[in-house]
């Protein structure tokens, strides 16, 4: 039960922080690949569950930190494709480029609505989820462990 729990945390610390080798490492700590995934998942969005519950002040004072965009230029690659492909654009994204926690910031400095923004990243991760399960799986039967 300790491995289980442990494999659980390290899970949900990568799915939290590193979303890419989330799935991997959870399967190689011994979860089963669906357990992994799931559990992946909920790291991810708990990523950009605490950005929306830390208080306005403390976004703001990470935001300045990482010097982003105050202000709207079209000439930016940022702001055309933000044009272009908007919040869902981000919430695809952002699990397999800036994570959870950046890409919240930005979505809430442009004035996104939070619900809005923790749907979008959310669901957005959720197609990586279901190809990096696969790929996990499909390695594992590659290799007869599966």
């Amino acid at each position: 039960m300790i491995a289980f729990l442990g494999a659980v945390s390290v899970t949900f610390g990568l799915g939290f922080f590193y979303f890419v080798g989330a799935v991997p490492g959870g399967v190689a700590a011994g979860l089963p690949v669906v357990v992994a995934t799931l559990v992946a998942w909920i790291g991810y969005a708990s990523g950009a569950a605490v950005m929306l519950l830390l208080p306005a002040r403390a976004r703001e004072w990470i935001a300045r930190k990482l010097r982003l965009p105050r202000g709207r230029d079209p000439k930016k690659l940022f702001w055309r494709a933000w044009d272009r492909f908007g919040l869902p654009g981000m919430g695809l994204l952002a699990p397999v480029t800036i994570g959870p926690q950046t890409a919240c910031l930005l979505a809430l400095a442009i004035g996104e609505k939070p619900a809005r923004v923790f749907a979008a990243l959310a669901l957005g991760a959720l197609p990586w989820c279901a190809g990096f399960a696969l790929v996990v799986k499909l390695g594992l039967v590659a290799v007869g462990e599966g």
